[in-house]
């Protein structure tokens, strides 16, 4: 089944959600939600965006991010998969966190930028965890109302679309309390809310970019894999299932080393992580994709077989 469009752009506003595999938990210690501020933080200074509110409840987080440039798709993989792998890596799991993919609103930040906020930093009060969003850890309210922020939003930023004292915009939220939420009944076709002009100049936008051919999302695949789509792709090469890949006992098998090897070329991770999924040293990991490149330069049919294989990723 084709992957639904994502409209990308420079200088767009999102409201994204992603949410835990059937609704499980994503979150479970403190260090979670610290690490998952970490990876938003990478990916922050990796791909150039602006962080203007989020909320990270057990199961699901939000974000509210504004793009610099037609990358949101790259940003998203980056946050989900790297904290993916981290999660499976440290509970010694295997399969997706999230459900599907994430979610993706493109915001007319003119109309709906303060509203979104107040959206986002309410969930955990209509949620019942907390009865005043000031009491959640885990939301950048707490850096609204501090002058000097939290450390990850873009607090200056913020200030040219946010023209009031943090006395007021406390206010602002609160008086949203106990109220019905009808925030995304204005949502447009699933994926933009806005005024009337703003959703048709980003429909013609959209309408272009198809016309065109210049599809955003296509250029962003090559990147969109995750460390179970390349554990999935060795298994259907190989033969050998995912236990046998990972036990430790079998440190010479020529299948984990293609694991390994593809996990250094297409994943973000470094040896150290890929080190603790296979309960090698990282020194091993070099050594293990280091022997693939070689056996890829000396066999002509090993070198065809795995050309195969990194197409797919490639595509």
């Amino acid at each position: 089944m084709a992957r639904p469009y994502r409209l990308q752009g420079e200088n767009c506003l999102y409201h994204i959600t992603s949410r835990g595999d059937n609704r499980k938990k994503i979150f479970i210690s403190e260090y979670d939600y610290k690490k998952f501020l970490e990876y938003v933080q990478k990916a922050k200074d990796k791909f150039r965006f602006y962080l203007y509110a989020y909320t990270l409840m057990p199961n699901h987080y939000h974000l509210q991010i504004e793009t610099l440039k037609p990358n949101l798709s790259s940003i998203m993989h980056h946050i989900n998969s790297s904290y993916t792998t981290y999660y499976n890596i440290k509970r010694r799991k295997c399969g997706h966190l999230f459900q599907g993919r994430y979610k993706s609103i493109l915001v007319d930040k003119d109309s709906y930028f303060l509203e979104l906020t107040r959206y986002i930093h309410l969930n955990p009060v209509r949620a019942k965890m907390v009865k005043s969003p000031e009491k959640y850890k885990w939301s950048s309210y707490r850096g609204y109302i501090d002058k000097k922020g939290d450390g990850y939003i873009d607090k200056e930023q913020i200030s040219l679309y946010l023209n009031m004292r943090p006395q007021r915009y406390r206010q602002f939220v609160l008086e949203g309390i106990g109220r019905e939420d009808t925030l995304f009944n204005k949502v447009y076709a699933g994926f933009i809310l806005g005024r009337q002009g703003f959703i048709k100049d980003k429909l013609e936008e959209l309408k272009e970019q198809v016309d065109s051919g210049e599809f955003a999302y296509k250029k962003e695949l090559e990147i969109n894999i995750s460390a179970e789509d390349v554990l999935d792709r060795v298994e259907k090469m190989t033969g050998k299932s995912r236990s046998q890949l990972l036990n430790a006992k079998n440190r010479r098998l020529k299948e984990k080393k293609i694991a390994i090897y593809l996990l250094k070329r297409f994943i973000n991770i470094t040896n150290r992580e890929i080190g603790k999924m296979f309960e090698i040293c990282p020194t091993a990991i070099s050594k293990a994709a280091k022997s693939v490149e070689v056996l890829m330069e000396e066999d002509s049919k090993f070198r065809k077989e795995m050309g195969r294989v990194i197409s797919r990723f490639s595509a």
